[in-house]
């Protein structure tokens, strides 16, 4: 909690930051590298599905994903509304963009795998449906977050859409069990074991993790944004006001 609380301080973040992204960029342009060519080269072909099973390696990451970005939002909701944190603010706004590109990424390996699969791009499936809520939810963070002119009074709109969006998350992963949908039940995250052969889920497992790193390295480097970005707004704010 000591260190949760020494790097919500935006400078000291920001020094961190910096001295973890060259090794976390280069990590994750070597690991993605490789998950790619075992998603590509590696991975059998399915009997069933043939090439197109491949889309599995970057939507079913994708779709993790986009799930724990917005836990991360509404758990940086929280820390604003209830502690303050002056970093949880800018990294919501950092991080709502990433997840809302990994939530995309999602829909749209889905309809290209859907199509050869199912015969259309889209049906309103259980989990179609609230994976599409879950990108509007995000678009509605952003929204909100820059509605404002006061930015605090947007971020903290922004905490609350996220908070209480954060309900559709278990629904998301339970539409499969409490629906009679088209899309298949869960093979990897079960209770007994994982219902996918090691050559297809060693190679699942790696690119989630790649695209993990991915995910952790576009949000530093949004946050870094964010805090120059509101460093130059109060810094103009000051100009103005001692101008007047």
């Amino acid at each position: 909690m000591a260190d949760l609380h020494f790097l919500a301080n935006p400078a000291r973040f920001r020094r961190f930051s910096q001295r973890v992204l060259p090794g976390l960029g280069f990590a994750t342009v070597l690991m993605l590298a490789f998950g790619l060519y075992m998603a590509f080269f590696v991975a059998p072909v399915d009997y069933q599905q043939g090439q197109t099973v491949r889309i599995m390696f970057l939507h079913v990451p994708s779709a993790w994903l986009s799930m724990g970005g917005y836990a991360l939002l509404a758990g940086l909701g929280a820390s604003l509304l209830v502690w303050r944190h002056p970093l949880a603010a800018l990294m919501a706004r950092a991080a709502a963009p990433v997840g809302a590109s990994f939530a995309a990424v999602c829909l749209l390996t889905g309809s290209l795998w859907g199509r050869p699969m199912w015969g259309t791009y889209w049906v309103w499936d259980a989990r179609l449906t609230s994976m599409l809520l879950l990108f509007f939810l995000y678009l509605g963070h952003i929204a909100l977050s820059r509605a404002y002119d006061e930015p605090e009074r947007g971020d903290r709109s922004a905490a609350i859409l996220a908070l209480v969006g954060v309900i559709n998350l278990p629904i998301i992963k339970f539409s499969v069990d409490w629906w009679n949908t088209l899309h298949q039940p869960a093979s990897v995250t079960r209770l007994d074991a994982p219902a996918i052969h090691n050559s297809i889920l060693i190679p699942l497992i790696w690119m989630a993790v790649s695209l993990l790193f991915l995910f952790i390295f576009l949000v530093l480097v949004r946050t870094e944004t964010e805090i120059d970005r509101r460093r130059l707004e109060n810094a103009a704010v000051q100009e103005e006001e001692a101008a007047a």
